[in-house]
C-alpha cells in the first residue's frame, strides 16, 4: 500500500502488468511442461526403428509422448504407411508443426510489450514525481526544506526501480521461454526431415541394411 500510495497511479499500473506477465509465464510452463517440450527422445528412438523398417513399433513409441515433435513424426509415418505422396505427407506435417509451434509462442507477444512498457511507465512515473517535488518545492519559498526535495526524488525514483525490476523478469522469462520453443522447432525439423531421407553418418550399418530402409515415393 505505500508502493502505491508514494508511487502513485502509474506504480498501480505496473503492478498490474506484472501481474498479468506472471500470469502468462505460469500458463506457458505449465503447457511446455505438459505437452513436455523438452523430451524429444522419443521422437529419435522412433525415427531409428523407422530406418530399420519397423514402422508399426515406431508409432507404439510414438504413442508413449505429447512431445509435437514426437506427434509430427507419428504423422508422417502414418502417410508413409498409407503410400501417400511424399509431398503431401510434408505439407501436412508442416501445417501441424506451424499450429504446435505457434501455440506455444501464444502470449510471447504481450510479454514483449510488457518488458518494453515497464521502464517507460516508471520513467514516467519519475518524470510526475520529479514535478510535484520542485512545484512544492517553488511553492515554499525561500524557506525550502532539502528534505522535502529529497523525499520527493526517492520517492518518484520508485516507479523507475519498479518498472526496470518488472522489464528485467519478464525479458529473463521470455528469452527462456523463446529459446525452448526454438530448440524443438530445430528439433522437430531435423527429425521429421530423417523420415524423408537415409542415415549417412559414419557410424550407420551402411549398405548391410539398404535393403530394409522405407523407399518413399517423391512424386
Amino acid at each position: 500500500m505505500n508502493l502505491f500510495v508514494l508511487g502513485g497511479p502509474v506504480a498501480l499500473v505496473l503492478v498490474v502488468l506484472s501481474i498479468v506477465a506472471l500470469t502468462i509465464i505460469l500458463v506457458k510452463v505449465w503447457q511446455f511442461k505438459t505437452m513436455r517440450i523438452g523430451h524429444t527422445h522419443p521422437a529419435r528412438e522412433a525415427l531409428d526403428i523407422y530406418r530399420k523398417g519397423l514402422a508399426s513399433e515406431s508409432l507404439e513409441v510414438c504413442s508413449t509422448s505429447p512431445n509435437p515433435a514426437v506427434l509430427a513424426v507419428a504423422r508422417a509415418i502414418r502417410g508413409h504407411l498409407r503410400s501417400l505422396p511424399d509431398q503431401a505427407i510434408r505439407e501436412e506435417v508442416t501445417r501441424y508443426g506451424t499450429d504446435a509451434l505457434e501455440s506455444l509462442r501464444s502470449g510471447f507477444r504481450m510479454l514483449e510489450i510488457i518488458a518494453s512498457l515497464s521502464p517507460l511507465l516508471g520513467l514516467l512515473g519519475t518524470v510526475l514525481g520529479m514535478i510535484d517535488a520542485f512545484r512544492e518545492m517553488e511553492q515554499s519559498g525561500n524557506q525550502v526544506n532539502p528534505a522535502l526535495l529529497s523525499g520527493g526524488i526517492w520517492e518518484a525514483l520508485l516507479t523507475t526501480a519498479l518498472g526496470l525490476a518488472v522489464a528485467i523478469v519478464v525479458v529473463v522469462m521470455l528469452g527462456f521461454l523463446e529459446r525452448r520453443v526454438d530448440r524443438l522447432s530445430h528439433e522437430m525439423s531435423n527429425i521429421v526431415t530423417g523420415i524423408f531421407t537415409i542415415d549417412l553418418s559414419e557410424d550407420s550399418a551402411g549398405d548391410d541394411h539398404a535393403g530394409s530402409i522405407p523407399q518413399h515415393s517423391s512424386s
